[in-house]
């Protein structure tokens, strides 16, 4: 029997460190012959964590789910394995709703995520791994004929610009030279987005694979994995199998036994969000300030160190062993005409299960929002999403059939991204939503264009006086003109998306931003400026709870009595409206 506890960062967040140490304590005062006590990374169902999965045979399909479990749960989980009395923990099993959160996907680079130990190399190896790698050097498979088989698979960039890797990668192999590196983009910068970070966590060595066949493509000796220096966890795994596998013999120097020789090393980033850029990445790995290069020269023509060079981020060489493996006709048959294959999501925002999932291209946004993530948290109505983080857009309600494919998402005004998906309820302001977004573009922006430099500056200003009930006749019509001048005359990717947020909104929720500059009123009732509290003298019972939690003392009543609140003293917090239990706070 072995018992598995999810330790990814959103487990550990939850207290899964302390469930497993406290396991771990009673395995060693009362052990339980047969059982195996050991980790895994993320599975994607956020939402449940803490995850411990018990399985009674070697069968996975077998496995027992306890989901929500504390330190105080371990003694009864312990008791019940030393019992074989499972059924004791019926209050802890996960509920047939929840299981139709991964009854719905189809995992490709998540496949080994939530299941395997990703601190140990046996584990990837007994499903399959480096079975790929193997195949090809054994069997003398060309560059080229692996080339052709990602050509095959239609896979494109997961990182958010969906471009081509075959095409990239036969670039890179064209570009005369010896001296070739191949790197990956695991910096994922994108507010609400850890698709990358959970692959490294739970599966680290799928990564370290993709990279080995991307490298041996294009003529590389040396990869790169520029990883952001907030993913310490991720950091930790995959140093450790980057150890394993060159003890293993599947990097370093004569992998398997082949004349094919290539070293992976590790380059933390400082978190720079223009870094995602390729060329702002490669300065800062040369040791420079992250700013875009001018292209042409392409890095696959000149890179790292002025060598060609190859980028991908982490989900896409994640789907690079599995197509491989299984042809990339079989990647080929899911998903659409412009978009193949699978792709990873980060559902976050309000929605009732946050997490990760993996579906082919061609399910509508619906299907992942109600369908696989539940709805809206609450029995809220649902208001919009907002795809591609930062770069991208939001989509209202009228939207939700669209189809997840890189040419229809561009046509609702937002991109795919790397798979950032924040659900919006109608307590959210779509106005102070594009300032949120503006506000992080024009923080990261390096600085080098003026477009981007000032540009999202003054739009971020336009933005600020109509939170604020300071907008004026004509800042709509201003902040368009500035829109258009930013994406059309931005050096780079960073700017050149920035105004997608405020253009969707723009679109999709104008009459909001118009009321909020004719009427002086925020519509969602979000804009501290715009709204004021008040108690309906008809709901209030005098309970006191919203005087209680007023930090300013602005609530005056007394008990059994209707209360009131003082408008020149009210910050406009919301504490008595969420400690109000009878609906009585008012918000206008």
């Amino acid at each position: 029997m072995r018992v598995i506890v999810g330790k990814g960062s959103c487990g550990i967040a939850a207290g899964a460190n302390d469930v497993y140490d406290r396991l771990q304590a009673l395995s060693e005062e009362t052990p339980c012959p047969g059982t195996e006590l050991g980790i895994t990374g993320c599975i994607g169902m956020c939402f449940l964590e803490p995850i411990v999965d018990i399985y009674p045979n070697p069968r996975e399909e077998d496995c027992l789910r306890l989901v929500h479990v504390q330190e105080s749960d371990a003694e009864a989980i312990w008791h019940a394995i030393c019992e074989d009395d499972l059924g004791s923990l019926d209050h802890l099993k996960i509920k047939q709703e929840d299981e139709e959160f991964l009854n719905q996907q189809t995992r490709i680079a998540l496949r080994n995520c939530g299941v395997i130990d990703p601190e140990k190399l046996e584990d990837y190896t007994a499903r399959g791994g480096y079975r790929s790698l193997w195949r090809i050097l054994k069997k003398n498979i060309t560059p080229e004929e692996v080339i052709h088989e990602i050509d095959v698979a239609g896979l494109r960039g997961r990182g958010g610009a969906g471009f081509s890797t075959a095409f990239k990668w036969q670039a890179a192999r064209n570009a005369p030279g010896e001296e070739k590196y191949l790197i990956c983009n695991a910096d994922e910068g994108d507010p609400g987005a850890f698709m990358d970070r959970a692959v490294i966590e739970g599966d680290p060595h799928s990564l370290l694979e993709g990279m080995l066949i991307g490298a041996y493509a294009i003529g590389a000796k040396e990869g790169i994995v520029y990883v952001r220096a907030e993913y310490p966890l991720a950091i930790v795994r995959l140093k450790k199998a980057i150890e394993d596998a060159t003890a293993a013999g599947y990097l370093g120097d004569n992998i398997m036994g082949s004349d094919f020789s290539c070293r992976i090393r590790i380059k933390a980033g400082a978190g720079a969000f223009v870094c995602g850029e390729e060329t702002a990445l490669i300065e800062s790995l040369e040791g420079k300030r992250g700013m875009p290069r001018l292209k042409p020269p392409f890095p696959a023509q000149e890179g790292y160190w002025h060598k060609p060079s190859n980028i991908n981020n982490v989900e896409t060489f994640a789907n690079v062993a599995w197509i491989m493996k299984n042809g990339g006709e079989a990647f080929a048959a899911m998903g659409t005409k412009n978009s193949k294959g699978t792709k990873v999501f980060a559902l976050t925002g309000k929605i009732k299960r946050g997490g990760l999932v993996e579906i082919p291209m061609g399910r509508t946004l619906r299907d992942v929002i109600f369908g696989i993530g539940g709805g809206i948290r609450g029995g809220a109505a649902f208001k919009a999403v907002q795809l591609g983080g930062p770069s991208g857009g939001c989509v209202p309600a009228a939207r939700l059939d669209t189809q997840i494919d890189y040419n229809e998402l561009v046509i609702t005004g937002a991109i795919m991204g790397s798979g950032g998906m924040v659900v919006m309820d109608e307590s959210t302001c779509m106005v102070n939503m594009a300032r949120f977004f503006l506000d992080f573009t024009t923080k990261e922006s390096c600085g080098k264009c003026i477009h981007c430099r000032l540009g999202t500056k003054r739009m971020k200003e336009i933005l600020d006086r109509i939170v604020e009930g300071k907008g004026e006749e004509g800042d709509l019509e201003k902040l368009e003109e500035l829109c258009n001048a930013v994406k059309d005359g931005a050096l780079c990717g960073l700017g050149n998306t920035a105004p997608n947020p405020v253009l969707t909104t723009l679109r999709y929720f104008r009459r909001e931003f118009e009321a909020h500059i004719r009427e002086h009123r925020c519509p969602a009732g979000e804009c501290r400026a715009l709204i004021s509290y008040s108690i309906d003298p008809d709901k209030c019972i005098g309970c006191t709870a919203c005087a209680r939690q007023c930090p300013v003392s602005a609530i005056r009543g007394e008990v059994k009595k209707i209360h009131e609140i003082d408008p020149e003293l009210c910050i406009k917090c919301g504490n008595c409206k969420t400690a109000c239990r009878f609906d009585a706070v008012k918000v206008r």
